[in-house]
């Protein structure tokens, strides 16, 4: 979901009515608790992970006082975290790639949602790794252009060890290696810029367009309806022309 439907993508979201945004902020929520948890500390000085939850919490829009009721709930032993990490790849109509990845409770409950949604609209849940190999994982910062001068942005991006530099009409998107991510991100921050995206992503090595009105119609029933469920806590796919499709 990178390059020309990122921003497409950001604003649907950042539109998003109460009942979405308030699912957004608890699925941070579950990343927050997850970071915390692998990290052994509630106060982002001492853990990078959480520091780039809170990033990607503030480029969401989150509210500092979400923010800091989630760091209070799980620091120390006042919350006990009970997600269990898990990822599902298959196919959706036209051989469209999608990743699912999870935090989830309870594992049986969750594959058993996934594999239903995968049967109703896709192609079928796939094994592991069936799908995945299509994807690079990258750390990915948007930066809206504003007065932001792209030579600037690009440079100093580069200089704190970012991979790549794209620009287009509304934002910069700078892309790192996974390792590189946090580093490239808090050097960005210190020189004052934000951030309307900030984590690392799926990026597709390839696209696939739909061509049939009723291929585009499932295929968004089955994001649509993965993206909703409350164990989901991303969707990666390969679906190029997702834009074209108004119904």
């Amino acid at each position: 979901m990178s390059g020309h439907s990122k921003w497409h993508n950001i604003a649907k979201r950042k539109g998003a009515n109460d009942a979405k945004k308030a699912k957004i902020f608890t699925k941070i929520g579950r990343e927050m608790a997850i970071a915390i948890k692998e990290g052994g500390s509630a106060n982002p000085d001492f853990n990078a992970r959480l520091r780039d939850c809170i990033a990607k919490a503030k480029a969401n829009n989150m509210p500092n006082d979400n923010i800091k009721r989630t760091l209070d709930k799980y620091s120390g032993a006042n919350g006990q975290v009970t997600y269990e990490a898990n990822d599902y790849e298959g196919y959706g109509v036209g051989g469209v790639a999608v990743v699912v990845e999870t935090l989830t409770d309870n594992k049986n409950r969750t594959v058993a949602d996934v594999r239903h949604l995968f049967d109703k609209y896709g192609a079928g849940l796939g094994a592991t790794g069936c799908v995945s190999w299509q994807f690079d994982k990258k750390g990915v910062i948007i930066i809206e252009r504003g007065d932001h001068e792209e030579d600037t942005v690009m440079m100093q991006a580069l200089e704190a060890g970012a991979e790549d530099f794209q620009a287009d009409e509304q934002t910069f998107e700078i892309y790192t290696a996974p390792e590189d991510f946090s580093a490239v991100r808090e050097a960005l921050e210190t020189l004052g810029y934000s951030f309307v995206e900030a984590e690392v992503e799926r990026v597709p090595q390839n696209y696939i367009s739909l061509e049939k009105e009723e291929d585009m119609a499932q295929m968004r029933k089955l994001l649509d309806n993965l993206e909703d469920n409350d164990d989901v806590q991303n969707v990666w796919h390969n679906w190029e022309n997702e834009d074209d499709y108004e119904g």
